[in-house]
């Protein structure tokens, strides 16, 4: 099971703005092309990856069972709480009090979690349980080693 390292009840997303430099030209994952004159504009990140701050919180994921949506162990998850879960939607969901993340598949009034690697099976709720859908994930932070 992908679980989420979360050391004790995840805090809401509340930072002040980042702003950070960036170029208006887009960087080319092609063939590079000639040097152009950049005009850069500050941008904060939370305006691109927080919609709801109050609502969202930062997961850090343990596990490969989403790697092939490419979600990888010690990734950072953005999780907007206020945002209303829908089929094929990545989240984050309580399955015997722990937190895991996997996409949502609701179809006929039935709910499962789907894992994104084949070697991980679907979670779905025996007799008596209960999922509880905690948060979509809205967006994937990736560290490469520097």
């Amino acid at each position: 099971m992908n679980s989420i390292c979360a050391s004790s009840t995840p805090m809401p997303f509340l930072a002040s703005p980042l702003e950070l430099p960036m170029p208006a030209v887009p960087v080319r994952a092609g063939f590079p092309s000639p040097a152009e004159d950049f005009s850069v504009n500050r941008l904060d990140l939370t305006q691109i990856l927080v919609t709801h701050p109050q609502a969202t919180f930062l997961l850090r994921v343990a596990g490969t069972s989403m790697r092939d949506a490419g979600i990888d162990d010690g990734d950072t998850l953005v999780v907007d709480r206020a945002i209303k879960p829908h089929h094929g939607q990545v989240v984050v969901a309580v399955v015997d009090g722990e937190f895991t993340v996997k996409y949502l598949h609701q179809r006929a009034g039935r709910v499962r979690l789907k894992a994104a690697n084949p070697t991980f099976p679907d979670i779905v709720p025996r007799d008596g349980q209960t999922i509880e859908v905690w948060g979509v994930v809205s967006s994937c932070i990736k560290r490469f080693a520097v």
